[in-house]
């Protein structure tokens, strides 16, 4: 009896490690979906984002002042965001370049 819950104990541990590892790192964002009103952040963002200058960025951002309709085209706000950005250097969700045309999830 007492090694059958050992063994529960045990199995109970290790899908409980293996359910933690898989979330700990979801890359799973779909940057073909943010766009439109982008406000940043300090705290509770719903993305966070790390801004690269090489050609390597999941996601190349455009901003523009008006019709931010399409993947990649960013318009700033102050309130009322369609998602809320923060800036971090390192535990990003995806990586960023900002750009002057061809915005859009990168290749």
């Amino acid at each position: 009896m007492r090694k059958n819950v050992t063994i529960f104990i045990l199995v109970l541990f290790f899908t409980h490690l293996a359910v933690s590892v898989v979330h700990a790192h979801p890359h799973s964002v779909d940057v073909k979906k943010i766009h439109g009103r982008i406000q940043y952040v300090d705290a509770f963002p719903d993305y966070r984002v790390r801004i690269l200058t090489a050609s390597f960025a999941d996601l190349r951002v455009q901003m523009v002042k008006n019709f931010a309709d399409s993947p990649g085209k960013w318009q700033a706000v102050d309130a009322f965001p369609d998602y809320k950005i923060q800036v971090v250097t390192v535990g990003e969700d995806f990586t960023i370049q900002y750009v002057t045309s061809f915005p859009g999830p990168s290749k």
